[in-house]
């Protein structure tokens, strides 16, 4: 099971720049709107494109959804883990928890 992150706790690694943040909802959903700096990078996606989008597999991870109900940031970030990704979190209140805190966010 993979490792949980605050908010608060997100919100600093992204200020700080010490996490790659994935949005695991991707395409339009990304474009729309996205955590500042997140990747794309959707379940089936991982496989294919995983060593392109995160070539280090030490940086610190945190995958994101849109909400608890949402399984795309577990299922992503279960199989970078066994890709050998070796410090994935994940934000499981995703981005619906981080606009209603009022947080910023970017579009594409």
């Amino acid at each position: 099971m993979t490792v949980l992150i605050t908010r608060p706790e997100l919100e600093i690694a992204v200020k700080d720049g010490s996490v790659t943040v994935v949005d695991t909802l991707g395409g339009d959903y990304w474009a729309q709107q996205h955590i500042p700096g997140a990747v794309p990078l959707r379940p089936e996606e991982v496989a294919e494109k995983a060593a392109e989008v995160l070539p280090n597999r030490a940086v610190a991870i945190v995958t994101y959804c849109s909400n608890t109900a949402c399984p795309n940031s577990g299922q992503v970030a279960d199989a970078l883990t066994r890709l050998g990704y070796t410090n994935v979190r994940k934000y499981a209140e995703g981005i619906q928890d981080w606009v209603e805190a009022g947080l910023p966010t970017e579009t594409a």
